[in-house]
């Protein structure tokens, strides 16, 4: 192996070994989320995984919504789920499935084990049934109607399905093992009373599956032939096996399953996602300050640097927790290569130019990117009157100028892309404010060395004060300020950071990025990098991380 070669993971080493065995002749795998959530960023390492798997080897990923819990689904969630996925760059095969798709043939599969002795009617409520469940160090007991008829099931099956029996009455349950060491071979639950109309099939049944019940037929169905799950479905394979084992499937699916992603400073829970949303500790489920990948595609992350960063990430068979850090590393490394250049100042404090003619002006074309030609070049208005950011100019003349590589009082500073100038005096307001700089440039420097005798500070951004636009900037910090929020006893929310949300109303952008489309990259010099924030008709921009990490827990 070369070294720019990859290691290939333990999924590949099995498919490797199947398709060398004869075992399968095209891969298929599948993405099956449930509707009652939006995307996280764990969720695009499964999609990166699957689809990429997939790819790789020249076959099919499915899309299949499990959508076999009305009470906690909606079509909101399912259009998310759609939009987030074709966002990121995948393309599923063929038509969306959804495990509804098939109640009709997941339902006769359960009048089949039934058949075979293998399925039952239990009337024990949910408190009893957990009793006869047993612990993991005691077994369970047999229902007591564990040997119903199966005629007898059947029947009340049907009647469950019609409506005719109250919720909480009855479940239909696999006849396996209560003695197993394994909890969830203890006569798992296969179908529930839920009277509640389903978003696809509407009033048609007062029944719905359970997941482990239609997970390994959906997949029969569908033809996939890896099936790859997180790591928390492992205890729940034996089951998955059982049920393709022992029911007239049209193919015999695997299941295998690797870590999940778990990024510190943040949760991934969807139940806890949603309790944020729910009780509005943030805008939505696309907050920019949610792991969701609606709320990173808000705030400005790319598509590609996910991708790149869920392939960085070992496929293996342990969870690990990954430092926030190393994500950022590929938005800032994507967002360096990819963002256009522009210039906007946060703080804006007046300059007046003294020496520049009030009336006349100039235009300086720059480039869009130090680096990329294909990005085009922007024209920066210049004039009697600018901005500069109020952190960049100081009174204090004995700042030495390798502190201080600023604007000070009686010196100089270059302004990025056009003039040196020299701050001559400072103008206040009655409580000692300053409210102006009166300075004057150095004629003939743009784009040209300083005469002899003079040494700029630094460099500045800057913008045109007669020709920029008024916009608010958005500064997000991570939404929680402990590393693991739901590690502990007390509730992730007493994590929440309260400094998670800055927004800054009364900045001066260059007039170019009046016109900024919402999901265009741009690197405000010396900020970070922003887009438009896609819920505003204001001109908003979010910001989508700094240039370099200055997070302080």
């Amino acid at each position: 192996m070369t070294d720019t070669e990859k290691p290939i993971n333990f999924i590949q080493q099995v498919i490797n070994a199947d398709l060398e065995a004869g075992a399968v002749d095209r891969v298929i795998t599948r993405f099956p989320p449930e509707p009652n959530g939006y995307l996280h960023i764990g969720h695009a390492k499964s999609i990166c995984v699957n689809f990429g798997l997939a790819e790789q080897y020249g076959g099919g990923c499915n899309l299949r919504f499990d959508d076999t819990n009305p009470e906690k689904e909606d079509e909101e969630y399912v259009n998310a789920i759609i939009e987030d996925v074709r966002w990121l760059g995948f393309k599923w095969q063929g038509d969306i499935c959804y495990a509804s798709n098939y109640f009709d043939q997941l339902y006769s599969w359960a009048q089949y084990l039934i058949n075979k002795n293998l399925a039952y009617v239990c009337e024990l409520n949910a408190e009893d049934m957990r009793a006869y469940r047993g612990t993991l160090t005691e077994a369970g007991k047999n229902s007591p109607f564990r040997e119903r008829p199966a005629a007898e099931s059947l029947a009340l099956l049907e009647q469950m399905k019609t409506g005719e029996i109250d919720e909480g009455r009855m479940t239909l349950r696999a006849k396996i093992d209560m003695a197993s060491a394994n909890i969830n071979m203890r006569d798992p639950v296969m179908y529930r009373i839920k009277k509640m109309p389903h978003q696809r099939t509407g009033d048609t049944w007062n029944i719905y599956p359970s997941y482990d019940f239609a997970h390994g037929q959906e997949d029969s169905i569908e033809g996939v032939s890896h099936s790859i799950c997180t790591l928390e479905f492992a205890a729940n394979r034996p089951l998955y096996e059982w049920f393709v084992g022992n029911l007239p499937l049209p193919s015999q699916p695997r299941q295998y399953e690797f870590g999940r992603l778990n990024l510190n400073y943040t949760v991934t829970s969807k139940r806890k996602l949603k309790q944020l949303v729910d009780e509005q500790h943030v805008e939505g489920w696309d907050d920019p300050r949610m792991p969701t990948i609606s709320g990173l595609r808000r705030r400005g992350v790319s598509a590609a640097a996910i991708r790149e960063f869920c392939d960085s990430l070992a496929v293996a068979k342990t969870d690990g927790v990954v430092d926030m850090a190393q994500f950022e590393h590929f938005i800032r490394d994507d967002l360096n290569s990819n963002a256009r250049r522009a210039m906007c100042v946060i703080n804006p404090l007046l300059v007046t130019l003294s020496n520049y003619p009030a009336g006349t002006g100039e235009e300086f074309v720059v480039p869009g990117h130090p680096n990329r030609d294909d990005l085009g070049e922007r024209s920066l208005s210049f004039a009697h009157q600018i901005y500069i950011d109020r952190n960049d100019f100081s009174e204090d003349t004995t700042l030495s100028r390798k502190k201080f590589k600023r604007l000070v009082i009686g010196d100089y500073v270059r302004l990025r892309s056009a003039y040196i100038i020299r701050a001559d005096e400072v103008i206040t307001d009655a409580s000692g404010n300053i409210t102006e700089i009166i300075g004057s440039i150095v004629p003939d420097t743009v784009g040209a060395d300083a005469p002899e005798g003079i040494k700029a500070r630094g460099v500045i951004h800057w913008v045109s004060a007669a020709d920029s636009a008024d916009c608010t900037v958005k500064i997000y910090g991570r939404l929680f300020i402990k590393a693991a929020p739901d590690a502990g006893e007390e509730s992730f929310l007493e994590h929440i950071n309260p400094q998670s949300l800055q927004v800054i109303t009364g900045c001066k952008a260059e007039r170019g990025l009046a016109a900024a489309v919402a999901g265009d990259h741009y690197q405000f010099e010396r900020e970070g990098y922003f887009t438009r924030d896609s819920k505003s008709s204001d001109l908003v921009f979010n910001c989508t991380i700094g240039l370099r990490d200055n997070w302080k827990a």
